[in-house]
């Protein structure tokens, strides 16, 4: 048995203090203010817990009513990726879209904004940007949420995104380190493997998280897979070579190190979640990142009780624990400080698009990111009322089933009566006889990824060759149809932004 220096107060304290779980609802429960009470020091927030920005606001209040300098965090990317908007869709484009206009000023802008209204809600921990190269573009979960497959390109707008959200307060955990982006496996569903080299990840992979540090992000996300040449036994998340020997050491990160959501299968299903949450703090993790899907009280109690028992039996050195636990509070200290230097803001105000100046800047970069290119025919826009046909993909875990995507209600807005469906795995004779003889607007996203889209997208041009294709995923297919709009990413903004030029009003 290890002789604690601390009592076991303390120790539970750092334990508790080191988890960032979520909740069902919209108002806290009373565990959690409890749990809070005793020593919790984060909270992460999803989309299940918000419903408006006065109802976030609220929320806030009431776990800062328990102690002020609890951290507050959210999954909030903009794109395809919102709690926020989570059942309107976001207000901003994504990180591809972004990447694709190219413009640094813009994203820090976009950022900013984001950021801004984070903060008037009482959100200070912001689990964004992702740095992520995508140079594989089969990946399952990374695709649009990442500025591209350019390592440069990927490390100015990721210093561009961190600099926004921290400008106004937000502190920016940039992820998911070491990268996700050359990967074909979700890590929500299995443990992704990387097999290149040690040059490769480094003038690849490293480039935007090296410059992200020098930037001075204020929080890392490691990611749950395994990089053989880095560390051949054990993902990013759990491996002392790659959080303290790279991340720490070689690339001098003094900030915040935030594990992925632990009850991802890449972890769970091989160490469960009190071990993988043992073997990532001592890995060099400072933060347990849990609540996606395991929401509950006993989640918490489970996971502190497995650290505790971890400095008893010496498993887990208790220094490293209260180093973690420090890092923590030093963080929660950094957000305070900028709230209370933005105390005399009224909280609520100014979240609502169209309410502060700037707070237009989705649309504008949404509108920015359209590729529009035309067919062999001249292009007659859309007057009349037309059929949406969307053929619709799995969504990934990352950006769910619940948040709307397409341009039929945007379409609806500047042509009353527009109708649409949603297809899957099936032919275009469905779409064709629903469609009737309205023009068709087609839309959708990954084609390049699926083949039983392009069969049915194909076979739809076939009949009716004036067909609008809207792609609004990873834009990796050659364009086709009577116009072919890409607009980078699925949020709302760029569904406005495509019906825009459907109907000749935009780009």
């Amino acid at each position: 048995m290890t002789t604690l220096v601390h009592g076991s107060d303390t120790l539970t304290r750092d334990a508790l203090t080191v988890l960032q779980p979520g909740f069902v609802g919209t108002t806290a429960p009373d565990w959690l203010l409890r749990r809070i009470g005793e020593g919790l020091s984060s909270v992460g927030l999803f989309g299940r817990n918000i419903v408006t920005p006065e109802q976030l606001t609220a929320l806030t209040a009431q776990l800062r009513a328990e102690r002020d300098d609890v951290l507050v965090a959210i999954d909030e990317e903009g794109g395809d990726v919102t709690r926020l908007e989570v059942k309107q869709g976001s207000s901003f484009p994504g990180n591809y879209a972004l990447g694709s206009v190219d413009d640094v000023e813009l994203t820090r802008a976009v950022a900013r904004e984001l950021g801004r209204r984070l903060a008037q809600c009482g959100v200070d921990l912001n689990w964004a940007p992702s740095a992520d190269v995508n140079s594989n573009a089969e990946n399952p979960v990374i695709g649009v949420r990442s500025f591209g497959p350019d390592p440069d390109l990927v490390a100015r707008h990721t210093v561009a995104y961190v600099d926004g959200l921290q400008g106004v307060g937000v502190a920016a955990c940039t992820k998911h380190f070491p990268g996700h982006g050359d990967t074909n496996v979700d890590s929500h569903d299995a443990l992704p493997r990387i097999d290149v080299d040690l040059a490769t990840l480094h003038a690849r992979e490293l480039v935007p998280f090296r410059a992200a540090v020098a930037a001075g992000t204020k929080a890392v996300m490691s990611a749950h897979i395994l990089l053989s040449a880095l560390d051949p036994h054990r993902p990013a998340t759990l491996s002392p070579q790659i959080l303290t020997g790279l991340l720490r050491q070689e690339l001098g990160f003094e900030g915040l190190i935030v594990t992925d959501g632990m009850e991802m299968q890449a972890v769970s299903a091989t160490y469960g979640i009190e071990r993988g949450s043992v073997l990532a703090i001592a890995a060099g993790a400072d933060a347990i990142c849990v609540g996606g899907g395991l929401c509950d009280e006993d989640t918490v109690l489970r996971l502190r009780d497995a650290l505790v028992n971890a400095v008893r039996t010496g498993e887990l050195p208790e220094e490293r624990l209260a180093d973690a636990a420090a890092r923590v509070r030093a963080l929660a200290a950094w957000t305070q400080a900028h709230r209370a230097r933005g105390a005399g803001s009224v909280p609520g105000a100014a979240v609502q698009e169209g309410t502060a100046p700037g707070a237009d800047i989705g649309l504008v970069a949404a509108r920015r990111a359209l590729r529009v290119t035309r067919g062999e025919r001249p292009y007659t826009p859309v007057t009349g009322t037309p059929y949406v046909a969307s053929f619709t993909p799995v969504a990934n875990f990352a950006v769910g089933d619940e948040t709307p995507w397409g341009i039929a209600a945007e379409l609806e807005r500047l042509l009353p009566g527009t109708e649409t469906g949603s297809y899957d795995e099936s032919s275009a004779d469905s779409a064709l006889a629903d469609a009737g003889e309205r023009r068709v607007v087609a839309v959708v996203r990954d084609l390049h990824r699926h083949p039983w889209m392009i069969r049915a997208l194909d076979a739809l041009l076939e009949a009716r060759p004036d067909t609008v294709v809207v792609e609004m995923g990873l834009n990796e297919a050659e364009p086709r149809g009577a116009l072919h709009i890409a607009t980078h990413g699925a949020a709302r903004v760029c569904g406005r932004a495509a019906a825009e030029a459907v109907v000749g009003t935009g780009a």
